[in-house]
């Protein structure tokens, strides 16, 4: 881990002193590619090869090549969703870390994430309104029994999170699309007076609670943090041993339509996108969707609905379909993924190249279903992947070991990158079409005209591709284990 480390530090010197190279996420430099036409970028296991330019993959069409075994034939004038972004959730976890790194590790880990050119700009960004099971402890912003929330104030995070979040945003250009998400109302709101191990939110608390999405939208606002939109609730069907609440369909749904919808309309915060559901993929998902969506009394405060993938907690199958039937049912509506992490933290397994390929493999699936954005979890946590109030450690795509002072790369990270560093906000998802399954694929169209595909291999072997794009064909070399980004 010292040696990748070390590679790391000396690629980012390399990377802030040269201007004719083209950079990757992790800062190292690679000399820019020779061919007008396309530019490969590559990240594969047991090479070193992360997210670096590699046209020597690109078979030379004039000399004798190896036979393709799968086409991927791009459709640039057949388009769907807009891409919303691609980043990551600055909680209480990710603040209290990042606050205990040296001031050097502070600014590589921002550019690392943030930073256009030099990392792999993230463009999204969620985070927790107060706390949440990634949180040191619990606590709200109003004291016990205020109902009216006089005592509301976020001193809390003033701490830790509100500066994080602050760094991000300016190391980003000045700019994330925010959403926020409650894991709980204050215990005496609930039903069994207890703000974790589920419970559901009292009527008589209704609109206090409806106000308290308003209060702290606007004291972050106050802050110059501009909140894009909310989710009702964090997984509204989990009853949790850390922050959580249950809510029906119809008590979500009622929730919206009686409570908060016309509180952020009274309030001018109509603008604010709303966001249901906030849970896993499934028929849960679709008949959330159906039952709000349906309801143009309630639909009206709903700009779509966001999903996890914990549905494969313990060996289960992913739902793409799920998402797939919503965005066909509800094209007017916005599918978002906001939350995803692997669980069963393990510090042994940190370079464990499947962790990589989960997410690339829901990535591309996600988006084939009409998702616009995609939202990790934690942007860091510790070398125990911590901290966590109750012992519900997980991965992060970047680990920061606080008593070295180093930060640790998984290839979760990378793996993102390959989405995130060149897939544009506004960009359109282009239909394509691809001959055999032995790899999968996804494409988007900038509004500069760039053409942007990802194309993963989780095989044990390397594959040959043939790619075409209207008049361009190439004929490109994807190594086992590994996902790429060709840009034209």
């Amino acid at each position: 881990m010292k040696t990748i480390n070390r590679i790391l530090l000396v690629s980012i010197i390399i990377l802030q002193v040269s201007c004719s190279t083209s950079k990757t996420a992790n800062g190292s430099a690679v000399s820019a590619s020779k061919n007008n036409k396309i530019t490969v970028y590559t990240t594969a296991e047991n090479t070193n090869l992360r997210l670096s330019v590699s046209d020597n993959l690109i078979s030379n069409p004039s000399s004798q090549q190896t036979k393709s075994t799968v086409s991927i034939t791009l459709d640039t004038e057949k388009t769907d969703q807009t891409f919303l972004g691609i980043g990551g959730a600055i909680t209480d976890a990710s603040a209290e870390v990042f606050a205990k790194l040296s001031p050097k590790k502070q600014q590589e880990f921002l550019t690392a994430y943030y930073d256009k050119n030099k990392g792999i700009g993230y463009t999204l960004a969620r985070t927790n309104i107060h706390s949440c099971d990634f949180s040191s402890d619990s606590y709200t912003y109003v004291a016990e029994g205020d109902k009216d929330l006089k005592t509301f104030n976020i001193d809390h995070d003033r701490k830790y999170r509100i500066p994080l979040i602050k760094s991000a945003i300016e190391t980003a250009g000045g700019k994330l699309t925010l959403f926020v998400s409650p894991w709980s109302p204050p215990a005496f709101m609930k039903d069994n007076n207890d703000i974790l191990h589920g419970g559901v939110l009292l009527p008589e608390f209704a609109q206090s609670w409806a106000n308290y999405y308003v209060k702290f939208i606007r004291a972050y606002e106050k802050e110059g943090i501009p909140v894009w939109g909310l989710t009702i609730q964090n997984e509204p069907m989990a009853k949790q041993r850390w922050e959580s609440c249950i809510y029906t369909p119809e008590a979500e749904r009622d929730f919206l339509k009686n409570f908060l919808g016309p509180t952020l309309e009274k309030e001018g915060l109509s603008s604010k996108n709303v966001i249901i559901w906030d849970h896993n993929r499934g028929d849960m998902l679709t008949k959330r969707a159906n039952l709000v969506f349906s309801d143009p009394a309630v639909s009206k405060y709903a700009w779509g609905i966001g999903f996890h993938w914990y549905e494969t907690w313990n060996g289960g199958t992913p739902k793409f379909e799920a998402v797939g039937e919503v965005h066909k049912a509800f094209p007017n509506k916005n599918l978002l993924f906001t939350e995803g992490c692997i669980e069963k933290f393990d510090a042994s397994r940190f370079q464990f190249w499947g962790n990589a390929e989960r997410y690339g493999l829901n990535m591309i699936n996600d988006f084939n279903n009409g998702t616009v954005g995609w939202t990790d979890w934690n942007i860091l946590l510790d070398q125990n992947g911590g901290p966590n109030h109750v012992g519900n450690f997980c991965f992060a795509p970047i680990h920061a070991d606080t008593i070295k002072d180093e930060l640790i790369y998984t290839p979760m990270y990378y793996y993102i990158g390959h989405f995130s560093k060149f897939i544009q906000p506004k960009a359109k998802r282009i239909f394509e079409t691809i001959s055999d399954k032995k790899l999968i694929s996804t494409s988007f169209k900038n509004s500069d005209g760039k053409v942007i595909a990802i194309v993963m291999n989780q095989s044990d072997d390397e594959i040959v591709y043939t790619i075409k794009n209207h008049d361009s064909q190439n004929t490109i070399t994807i190594p086992a284990h590994a996902i790429q980004t060709i840009v034209y």
